[in-house]
Order: structure tokens, then sequence, then C-alpha cells
């Protein structure tokens, strides 16, 4: 018999308490997933309510601009301490417990001027936490699981969206906004001590932390080389992100007055409101996966445009929610612009990322498929404060007619001046004027 260690018995009992550990290591993402997104569903809905129920519309979209605004701001500061420290599970740790803390003052006292600080407060660690667990997830899942352990990851964010969403329904009618809040503070204490349990995977840098690579780093991150040297030629990558800007500023403006608009414009009750919003993470779960395999069969820009026209679509069937008179009617027009949502939203991310991934250079690709999200979060920025300002002098279906005029130029923009990368369908004979190699 071969002298092998599979043969002694030692292979497979090392090979099986790896793969436990690494199940274990697994099922404690998914539960800090879940915890975590709940949390922040809950508390982003909530004082969206609460604000609205005092202040002016303008208020309610500032909170959701401050939230915006801390995310765009401070992700690259967190991954930048993150990769440089290599010190990833105390990160995670110290921007779960941030958000914690972030909410806590609002269990003694939450008037407006608070909920929107605190709003504020709770993205600075959101960022930090998000950018830097996916890497944990990533590094978890090993070279040939990477793919399986986001996928897992993602979809147990879905779940905890929709629970968030359904629980925020029912919590806004029965407790009172201290009470919520503290509910709040419990789930994210919970998603911390569960963070404690895990295990980093992640390698230790090769250099050490010094002040002179936090400064490095940081100028980097803030000024990445696509903006500085430009966009790779031949299919309109710069204008795709000029359009990604202005769709979000669609999409997250009338995002930012949701649990108001429902409630108080459209009259749902807190409950049914609770039930439209997980409407389109309870989509997204499934239409992920199926744009996934289609943007493999059809190519990249149609699902593009769907996408970007679809903050429009949605911010014209929610106007439209107010027309007829019967509950049911409303209720159903108003889930339908959520289905239109995660449909679109779904489309759009996929092909968004594949067109990236198409074009960029191999060197640049993160850093591209990165200023996705700079794009992203400034129109999330914009977005809000146009809306909440326009509602504020006119009405919220005034302001939502008039900034799906946005999405409208954005997704011409992108038919007319972004090219079709995908190989599959032609788009790079189309670009070059070549055939494809």
């Amino acid at each position: 018999m071969p002298d092998d260690d599979r043969y002694r018995g030692e292979g497979p009992i090392v090979v099986t308490l790896e793969s436990a550990v690494r199940r274990r290591q697994l099922a404690i993402l998914v539960a800090i997933a879940i915890s975590h997104i709940t949390a922040g569903a809950l508390f982003g809905t909530s004082v969206a309510y609460y604000i609205g129920l005092e202040g002016s519309p303008f208020l309610v979209s500032l909170a959701f601009a401050v939230f915006s605004l801390g995310l765009l701001v401070f992700a690259p500061v967190w991954g930048a301490i993150a990769d440089i420290t290599g010190r990833r599970k105390a990160v995670v740790v110290g921007t779960s417990l941030g958000t914690v803390l972030a909410v806590a003052p609002l269990t003694a006292a939450n008037p407006v001027w608070l909920e929107i600080a605190s709003r504020g407060l709770f993205a600075v660690f959101v960022a930090g936490f998000q950018s830097t667990m996916l890497t944990i997830v990533s590094e978890s899942g090993g070279d040939h699981g990477r793919g399986r352990a986001i996928g897992f990851y993602s979809s147990a964010e879905s779940v905890g969206d929709i629970v968030g969403q359904l629980l925020v329904g029912y919590l806004l009618g029965v407790l009172f906004p201290n009470q919520l809040y503290l509910v709040i503070v419990v789930v994210g204490i919970v998603s911390t001590t569960l963070v404690l349990l895990i295990t980093d995977p992640t390698p230790e840098p090769d250099e050490p932390a010094t002040v002179a690579r936090f400064r490095d780093e940081f100028r980097r991150r803030f000024a990445p080389r696509s903006v500085r040297n430009g966009f790779p030629d031949g299919h309109g990558l710069g204008w795709l992100y000029v359009g990604l800007f202005l769709r979000n500023m669609t999409q997250k403006g009338v995002s930012a007055v949701l649990p108001v608009y429902l409630t108080q414009t459209v009259g749902l009750t807190e409950f049914l409101m609770g039930v439209v919003l997980a409407v389109s993470p309870t989509i997204r779960t499934v239409a992920m996966y199926g744009f996934g395999r289609l943007s493999d069969a059809i190519g990249r820009k149609h699902l593009i445009v769907l996408g970007i026209g679809g903050a429009a679509g949605q911010a014209l069937v929610l106007v439209g929610a107010t027309i007829p008179t019967a509950l049911p009617a409303r209720v159903g027009l108003s889930a339908l612009a959520f289905v239109v949502h995660a449909v679109t939203f779904s489309a759009l991310t996929i092909g968004t990322i594949a067109f990236i991934s198409d074009v960029a250079p191999l060197d640049r690709e993160s850093e591209l498929i990165g200023l996705r999200s700079t794009a992203r979060g400034a129109g999330g920025v914009v977005g809000p404060l146009a809306v909440g300002a326009l509602a504020t002098v006119t009405d919220y279906p005034t302001s939502f007619v008039v900034i799906s005029v946005v999405s409208i130029v954005a997704t011409v923009l992108v038919a007319t001046r972004v090219t079709e990368s995908y190989e599959g369908s032609g788009g790079l004979e189309a670009a070059s004027g070549e055939p494809a190699e």
C-alpha cells in the first residue's frame, strides 16, 4: 500500500476538519448578513417615516443624501485602513459596533436633527463594514468556493432586506420611536457578537503600516487612475458612468422619500408599506441569476439601457398609484413599481459589471468597477436633495414626474453613446470595425 496520508487516515480527517470549519464560517457569515441588513432596513425605513411625520420633504430627503454622502466619502477610507493594516476583522468589529452606537442616542431622544445626524454617522460605519466584510467572505470560500461564498452572502443579504422591510411595517404600527430604535440597537448588537465569532482568512500585508503609505493610498483611492488618465476607448465607458449618475439621481431621489410617500400620499398602512417594500428584494434573489445568464446570450447593452430607463418607469408607476380610489388598486400599482425596480435594477447591475469587465484592461478592472459605485453614490447625494426641494414647493407626485426626466435623458445618452462590449453579440466588431479575435 502506498505510503500516503490518504491511506493512513490522516488526510481525510484533515480535509473533513477543514470543511467543517469552512461550513461553520459560512454559516456565521450568512447569519451576520441577515442580521446586519435587517438592522439597516429597519433603520433606513423607520428614520424616513418618522422624519416625514414632523419635517418637510426636504428633510426626509436630506437624511438619505447624508447617508449616501457618508458611503461615498468613507468607503475608500475604510478600504485603505483595512488593506494597509491587514486587520480586517478588527475593522468589521469596530464598524459594526459603530452602527450600533450611531443609533443608540435615538433610544433616549429622537428630534429630527438627531435622526439626520445618526443616519449620516450610521453610513460612515456601514461603508467600512460592507467592503471589508466582502473581502473576508471572498477569502473564506477559498480559490474553488469564492463565487459560491459570495453568492451565499449576497442571498442572505436579500433575505435580511426582506425580513427588515416586513418587520418595520409591523413595528411602526405597534411601537413608539424610541422603542423601535431600541430594537435596531439589539439587532445590531447580535450582528456585532456574531462578527466576533468569525475567522479572518485574509493574509497579512507585506509592508508595515506607515503614515506615508496611508497618505499615498488615500490619494490613489480618492483620485483613481481612471479619472486622471481617462477611460478605455471604443465603447463609451465614460458615458456609462454619466448614465449611472443620472439614473441614480432619479432612483435614489424617489427611494429617499418612499416610506413617507407610500403612507401619506398613496394611503397605505405601515404594514402594507412594509409588504410593498419587500417585493423588490424578493424578486431580486431570482432575477440576478436570470439576467446573468441572459447577458451572456444577448449582450450587455440591452440590459444596461433597460436598467437605466427602469428608474423613470418606477417613478411614473408610483405616481400612477395615486390615481385609483380603491386601496387594493393602489397597493397593486405600488407593488408593480417595485417589480419594475427589481427587474431593472438586476438587469443594470449584471449588465454594467459585465460591460466594465469586458472593456477594462486586466490591471484596471477593479478600479473601473469601483468607479461605478462612485458614480452611483454621487447620484444618491444629488437626487434626494432635488426631489426633496421639488416636493417641498410642489408635491411628491410632481417631483417624481420631474426627476423621471433625468432617467429618460440618461437612457437616451447610454443608448446612443455606449457601444455593445460583448463579443458573442457582435459588440466588439461593431466597436472596432474589425473581426473580434
